[in-house]
């Protein structure tokens, strides 16, 4: 019998929020959302219980965009993987903006992808082997990073984009 996997989607966009939870639900996934990383973090625990207090979360995997307002998806991150009962949970940062450095510095903090706004089912499916495994491989984690490169931004336009939006939400 498989298991259903509980992905916590946090992004500050309406629009990003629907298509992740799409995505992620088509693949079976059981999906929480959440308008930003404080509500994450409230989600997780993090801000009303002590640090030394052990909880089950029931989270197994964090997808979060890295450009909110107040918490950005790194600091979201950085919290995660600064707690002590969090930090297994793998993190991962979607973007519309193709920065190396951000990406390297967020792969190099823990996060175990970057994807590329907006996300498509074919980044959804490589997220199973991030909650298969048991330990981060950070050989994986550094070649994934040298691999990454500007001209690999995916390019839409607004029409393209809100058509593949309205066909996810309206299947």
């Amino acid at each position: 019998m498989d298991t259903q996997f509980h992905v916590l989607a946090v992004d500050d966009s309406i629009i990003d929020r629907k298509l992740i939870e799409r995505l992620l639900k088509t693949s079976s996934y059981q999906v929480t959302v959440v308008d930003s990383g404080s509500k994450a973090l409230e989600f997780l625990g993090l801000l009303s219980h002590e640090e030394n207090e052990v909880r089950e979360v029931g989270v197994n995997l964090i997808i979060t965009d890295y450009s909110m307002p107040e918490m950005t998806g790194y600091d979201l991150l950085r919290k995660i993987k600064g707690s002590s009962y969090l930090k297994d949970i793998p993190v991962i940062i979607m973007s519309s903006e193709n920065v190396p450095s951000r990406i390297n510095r967020c792969l190099e903090e823990g996060a175990e992808e970057f994807f590329l706004k907006p996300v498509q089912q074919s980044d959804v499916n490589r997220i199973r082997p991030h909650l298969m495994r048991d330990k981060p491989n950070t050989l994986k984690r550094k070649a994934m990073v040298e691999s990454i490169s500007p001209d690999k931004t995916r390019k839409y336009n607004n029409n393209n984009l809100c058509g593949i939006f309205l066909q996810n939400i309206c299947e």
